[in-house]
């Protein structure tokens, strides 16, 4: 009969430990591998995936962002930024009294944790299953509003333009507007979304704030 330990259950055997590590190693050979070959064969993700983020738009093409950063404070990783701006009815983004003019997501300190998507009273803001963030390049993981803004389907106009007439801002949220009223026209663009200088300096700031949180890390 084998030699007990100490507590008077485990046997004092130690030629066994190397034969039970062998036993997982050969119990795993045998079973079904699991390694895929990304990217030559991608995986379907979950539908509720977190991935990169899309600002949505209303069934006529106008944007659903109403520029109430909200999206901005409930960021814990501070990688969001906002700026609102005020309609007008000779160019028109949203349904509402304001839009979205700048809207920036630094993919260098998101955590896709969709807090931002909680935060959201309009539905603006969801989550794709898009995972592919990867660069070599800071600069270029600062994602606009325009690279953020969700493309055109049938029965929509490019925003700016007018309101579905005899409709007001809570019509477009009850789901009584399905597409852009015939005769729907884009407005001119004035204030021209993100201008170059504006955006450098949103995306200095950006850097700059990331920088100092790895600043204060140290």
């Amino acid at each position: 009969m084998p030699d007990r330990s100490s507590d008077g259950d485990t046997p004092k055997t130690p030629w066994l430990n190397p034969v039970a590590g062998f036993g997982v190693t050969f119990k795993a050979m045998f079973k079904k591998r699991l390694t895929e070959q990304y990217p030559e064969q991608e995986k379907t993700t979950a539908p509720r995936f977190h991935g990169r983020h899309q600002l949505n738009r209303h069934p006529d093409g106008l944007e659903k962002c109403i520029g109430c950063e909200l999206c901005a404070w409930a960021c814990p990783a501070d990688a969001i930024y906002v700026e609102g701006e005020d309609n007008t009815e000779e160019e028109r983004y949203s349904p509402g009294e304001r839009y979205g003019r700048v809207y920036q997501i630094n993919y260098a300190r998101c955590i896709l944790c969709g807090l931002c998507i909680e935060a959201c009273p309009t539905r603006a803001l969801t989550m794709t299953n898009e995972f592919e963030l990867a660069d070599t390049s800071r600069a270029n993981l600062i994602y606009t509003k325009e690279q953020l803004l969700a493309g055109l389907e049938e029965g929509m106009v490019e925003s700016p333009h007018s309101i579905f007439p005899g409709t007001d801002e809570q019509d477009y949220y009850r789901g009584l507007v399905t597409e852009a009223a015939p005769g729907t026209v884009r407005q001119v663009a004035v204030s021209k979304g993100e201008s170059p200088g504006r955006e450098q300096s949103a995306s200095a700031r950006s850097e700059g704030s990331a920088q100092a949180g790895e600043g204060a890390e140290r």
